[in-house]
Parts: structure tokens; sequence; C-alpha cells
């Protein structure tokens, strides 16, 4: 699709004093995809890795590669990057070959030096891609360059101005005359102001304190910030809130089943909305129905973005993953044309997925639209993020499962349940771009009620990871919607592949664990492809080695196997743990295998793999919004939990590198087969199954009193 869009060399690199500068549409959210791309043209161009820049990502420069999510970044963007370097360097070749008198088969290329072999004859890579013509369609076939390792020395960007603390993230940012921000976050998003006390208005502007109001939408500016933060307070004491309905408070997980539902049968891993849905198994010999609550980003930092209106241009620099698609809904809010409204993203608190950074991006937005010529930074307290952001969705899992004579799985039936996972504020019908932004719920104007379609694509919102990987003869999936839940719903990091991926492998190792057989041999029986074989087998014998799971209170190692979307990084993963005598899970080690293909990053990919075990940990043992009749009470970590230093196990990890095969994306491959590793180990340790996430302590007791 990155090609499609833009056919040229031009279009992803150039080269600027000397160096080589490189263009994508892919942010960078501490995925490392600037790393990697760097990596990808040192690699190709045969270029020293610390001549190579990355110039930011901009909707009026940048190529348009829609949002970076979905693990895609590797596969779609490094994919054009790396063709586009291999055109550059074959067109290269020949210009030097010609300047040379020479055949291009007489050239070497090295230190981004072209040399003519047994001579002193030599051309300077970037002094000829300086000249490279701005018509050059990219080359499809463009063949790799010979490789040899990685890249030395490749330093991730940006790394060592964050240890040293020097880098500038979007919360940093000051510009002459600049005034801070904050908003007045209402306890439900589509609260009305009933009522403002206007003397708290006046003394606030005597105090040259800006108090901007569009609406329900309020938002206080000043040129200090703690005077801002300040004033934002008094403002909110002196607002009186129509809250509307109460948010219903019951069992979500019964309101979604009590609910009707968008029901659609799900094939090869995709909707199909006019195939027939599938009926459950006739006296299935496992019937269970595993759950996830709402669940937070839990960005450390919260939300924040700067934005200046001046001569009829909006410009906002933010930590947004989708950059255009929040440009077309911005302008569309505002009544701008697309082309006068800039975004630039800068660095702030990775979200993987749809957090407030949209929303905040918005906001500073609106300030500075009722501040002209006035650079305004907006940033999100605590409260704030955690009261507005979209939630990832509530969901339930139903799956079904026969068996054959000899005990393998022929056939599955599963469901899932929820709400959606598309709150993005991207252009659809009815204005749906603007009526996924939170302030325009908020402010006066006709943007209307945002009604949700189910998501059709393949491994997409609640379906994916559905389709089990495994070779069961017979599978029967059925995707649910379930609209209008109590909270906002939006994107999070792997969408519905954590719950499917518990119901799937909570499923398999019970029947492992029932018909007395080792786990990661039953699963081998039910794989085909010999990458996914290769990956169980290599865990096999990395647990061989490290011996038995031993710890200091009931112990038990946990297994789990996926590929993310079923066309991703295959992750084998292991959970040594302990439960304690109050319910405590203590996790102690996770050997972890995985199969990315073509390695381009070994350092990058260890990190991702590394920081989707602990998110996943994180959700399986802590995480859970919760929420009143009056709005979200899950507003602090005290209140909303995650993991913790003193719970962060050690890791073994091995990847195995498929050089014959294209690079897949890894962002979200490990925290599923986390969170039903860690279900699995708490049963070796404790023989309870736990179907309902989080694992917390409690939920260990009620299942041992009810076991």
């Amino acid at each position: 699709m990155s090609l499609e869009n833009y056919p040229l060399v031009r279009d992803w690199l150039h080269v600027k004093n000397g160096r080589l500068h490189l263009r994508t549409g892919k942010v960078d959210l501490g995925q490392r995809i600037s790393t990697a791309l760097m990596c990808i043209a040192a690699q190709e161009l045969a270029l020293p890795f610390d001549t190579i820049d990355i110039d930011p990502v901009r909707t009026d420069d940048s190529p348009d590669e829609g949002i970076t999510s979905g693990s895609n970044s590797i596969e779609q963007s490094g994919a054009a990057q790396r063709l586009a370097c291999a055109t550059a360097r074959q067109w290269a070749m020949t210009a030097a070959a010609d300047a040379l008198g020479v055949e291009v088969e007489a050239l070497s290329l090295e230190d981004g030096q072209i040399s003519h072999r047994g001579t002193n004859d030599r051309c300077d890579l970037l002094d000829l891609l300086v000249a490279l013509p701005a018509d050059l369609p990219v080359d499809a076939q463009a063949p790799a360059w010979v490789l040899n390792g990685p890249i030395p020395d490749a330093m991730p960007r940006g790394l060592r101005d964050m240890v040293e603390g020097r880098y500038v993230y979007v919360h940093d940012l000051e510009r002459p005359g600049m005034l801070h921000a904050r908003i007045v976050c209402p306890p439900k998003t589509d609260a009305k102001l009933a009522k403002l006390d206007p003397t708290v208005v006046t003394r606030l502007e005597e105090k040259g304190v800006h108090v901007i109001r569009d609406g329900a939408f309020l938002a206080i500016a000043g040129p200090q910030e703690w005077q801002v933060v300040r004033a934002a307070s008094s403002l909110a004491a002196a607002c009186v809130w129509d809250l509307g309905p109460e948010l219903a408070t019951g069992d979500i997980f019964q309101a979604m089943a009590d609910r009707d539902a968008q029901r659609f049968s799900v094939v090869d891993g995709k909707p199909d909305p006019d195939a027939p849905l599938p009926p459950t198994l006739d006296a299935p010999a496992y019937t269970e129905t595993f759950e996830r609550p709402y669940t937070l980003h839990g960005a450390l930092g919260p939300s924040a973005a700067l934005a200046t209106f001046s001569g009829g241009q909006l410009e906002i620099l933010t930590h947004s993953q989708g950059i255009y698609f929040l440009r077309d809904s911005i302008a569309d809010s505002l009544g701008m044309a697309p082309k006068d409204v800039v975004l630039e993203h800068v660095p702030g608190s990775g979200c993987y997925g749809h957090n407030a950074a949209d929303d905040a991006a918005f906001e500073a937005a609106l300030v500075a639209v009722a501040l002209p010529e006035t650079p305004i930074l907006l940033k999100y307290t605590r409260s704030d993020e955690h009261g507005r952001e979209p939630v990832g969705t509530a969901m339930a899992v139903r799956l079904e499962a026969r068996l054959s004579a000899e005990g393998h799985i022929d056939a599955v039936w599963m469901e899932a349940r929820g709400d959606t996972h598309r709150g993005r504020p991207r252009a659809g019908a009815n204005r749906a771009g603007p009526a996924r932004l939170a302030a325009n719920a908020a402010r006066d104007c006709d943007v209307p009620r945002f009604v949700p379609e189910p998501n059709m694509n393949r491994h997409a919102g609640l379906h994916r990871n559905l389709d089990p990987i495994y070779t069961f003869a017979d599978k029967r999936m059925v995707k649910a919607l379930v609209p209008d839940l109590p909270l906002r719903p939006s994107a999070l990091r792997c969408l519905g592949a954590p719950a499917n991926v518990l119901a799937i492998e909570s499923m398999m190792d019970e029947q492992a664990v029932a018909a007395d057989d080792d786990p990661i041999a039953f699963r081998i029986r039910h794989l085909s492809d010999p990458r996914d074989i290769a990956v169980l087998e290599k865990l096999r014998d990395v647990l061989a080695l490290a011996g038995p799971c031993d710890g200091p209170d009931a112990s038990g190692r946990g297994i789990a196997y996926a590929q993310y979307k079923n066309a991703m990084t295959r992750v084998g993963v292991a959970v040594d743990l302990s439960v304690t005598e109050v319910g405590a899970v203590a996790l102690h080690h996770v050997h972890l295998v995985a199969d990315a293909g073509r390695i381009v990053d070994a350092d990058g990919l260890l990190a991702q793999l590394e920081g989707g075990v602990l998110q996943g940990a994180s959700w399986a043992l802590h995480e859970r919004v919760t929420w009143g009749p009056q709005g979200r009470e899950s507003l602090d970590w005290e209140s909303y939990p995650v993991l913790r230093f003193d719970n962060v196990p050690t890791f073994d990890i091995h990847l195995i590198d498929a050089g014959h095969a294209p690079s897949v994306g890894a962002g979200e491959a490990s925290p599923s087969p986390t969170v039903a590793a860690i279900a699995n180990g708490i049963f070796a340790a404790s023989g309870l199954r736990l179907r309902r996430m989080p694992f917390d302590a409690d939920a260990v007791m009620q299942a041992a009193l009810q076991a």
C-alpha cells in the first residue's frame, strides 16, 4: 500500500548536507521503528549508521501511511524503504560506472564508497545520490544487498539523550510567547455544563488567565504553568454539571450477554456478512467462557500537545499515532481545509493504541483558535488521562471444543463478544471522524453522536486471533459487536487478541492436562506449519536446559503459543511463577522463543518482546477500570494498579532468524501468549483455573474458595 501511493524513490529518501534523510509516515512511539529503518538503509546502501537521519513525520511533507498500529511498520514502511534504498543503490552503481568508465560488475560498495576494484578510483555514494532523479520509480523487484551480519554500533535513535535527560518530548516544548493550558475535565464525556459561577471567571481573567468556553468544553490558558494548574482547579470547583443518565454499574459481562449484538461468521480470519452463523457444537466435551475487563493504556506520562493558529493556518505538535486521520478530523471539526491544518509527530508517552493523545491535540487546537498568534502547550493531568482516554473494551469469549476418540481436538466453536475497537478519529459516514473526538461531545456544534460499525477486516478488532492457529478440522467462529456499553472504547494494543488467545491456549492446556500429555508436545501435534513447530521445539529445548520450575511458594510453569494475526511474529512462551498463601502471583522467569522472519534490529526486537511480556503480565495480574454511576473511578495508580518493578521476571529470549522470510511485525506479538501462559502457570502452581482477568490475589482466593 505504501509504495502504491508513493512510488518514487524521492518519496522515501533524499540527501541533504552530506547526510541521508529517510522519509516515513510511521511514527516512533518507542518501538524503535526509526532505528529499524535506519538499519535497513544502512544495510541496503552500505552506509555508516551515523550518516543517516529520519525526517520528522509531518502531514504536509511525509508519506501518508495511515496509522502507526497493528505491528505493520516494518512490513509497510520497512518494505518500502528497503526497495527505495535498493533502487537508489542500483542507480548510484550505474552512475558511478559511467563516471569511472567501467562496468558495474567491476565496482564494489563499502562504507559509503563505490570503488573500482584494484584501483584507487572511487565515488562517494551520498555525493551521487544528491543527483537522484526526482522521477525515479521504486523498483519493486530490486534485489536486497548481500548482508554481512548486523550493523555495528546501531545506537537506538535518541537513546543517549533519553538516558542523559536531554531528550525533548512534546511536554517539554517551549516557544516564545507560549501559554500553558489545562482542560476542566467533566465527570463524564457527555456531561453538560448546567452552571458556571461568573464571579470565578471574572476573578481569573483579572489575574491574566484566559478562560475558554465552547458549550461544556472548558479550558484555562496563562503564561505560568502552576498558575494555570491552580486556575483550572478553581474553575472546576465553580462548575455544576448535568451528568444525564447514570452509567450502568452492573456486571459488564452479564450486560454483554444480555444485549443484542451484531453477529457475523468469521471465515479464515475475516467476517463474512453473507455466510450463515455457524451452529454451536453438539455435545461438546469442553465449554468455557473467558473474560477481560475494560483496561487503560497506562501511559506513564499524560497526553499533551502544542498548537498555534496563525494567519489562518493551524499547526499542531502531537504524539498521536495517526496524524493524517487526526488532521482530517480536526479540520472537519473546525470547518477548515485539511491543507490549512498541519500535524507533526513529536515523541510523548508511547500509547500502543488510542489513548488521549488525539483528544489533547484537538483541545490544544481549540484553545489556539480562541487565542490566535499564540503557541498553546496543553497538558493533561493523570486524572484527565485516566478519566478521559478511550478504554480497551471489555470482552467475553465463549469456547466449545469436541474431541476425537484419540483425544485430538477436531472441532471448536468460538464467539468473541464486546464493544468496538475502532474509536480513532478517522473519516467515515455521518462525520465519524469529528464524532470520535471527546471535546465535540461537549461543544456547541452539529457533530452527531458516533455510532460504531463492525470492523470487517482480516484479524481485526474483536476477532483478532479468534481463528486458532492450530489445525482443527472444524473451526466455527463468530464475531459479536455489542455497542453502547458504559465506557467509551477504542484501540488498545493487540485489540481482541489477548482475550481470544487466553481462551484458545487455556483450552489447549486443559486438554493436555486431561490427556496427561506434555503441553508442548500436545500443541505440536495440532500444528502443521514447520515454522510454528520449530518455535515450540526450540522452546522445549530451552526449557530442558533451564530445568524445572522452582519457586519459594507453590510454583508452576505455564506454556502458551500464538502467531500474531496468524501472519506475523510467532511466539512460544513459558512463564515460571509461584502463588503465595494469600493468592498473590509472583513472576520468576520468562523463557521465550520468537520467529519474526528476517531480523532487522535484533536489540529492538528483543525490547519489543520484553515490553510486550511486561504489559501482558500487567493486564493478566492487575489492570481493570472501575466506574460508578457518575463516571470513572480509576483515576490514579492506586485505583488502577499496574505491574511494579518488584514483580518483573528475568528473561531468557531466543530469536529464530528466518533470514529467507520477510520481516514481520513484532510489537504486539508477545502480550497475548503471556496472558495465557500466566493463567496456565497459575493452574500448574495451584490447581486453580482462572478465566476472568485480572488474576489478582482476590481472584485467586475466590477461586480457591469455590474449588
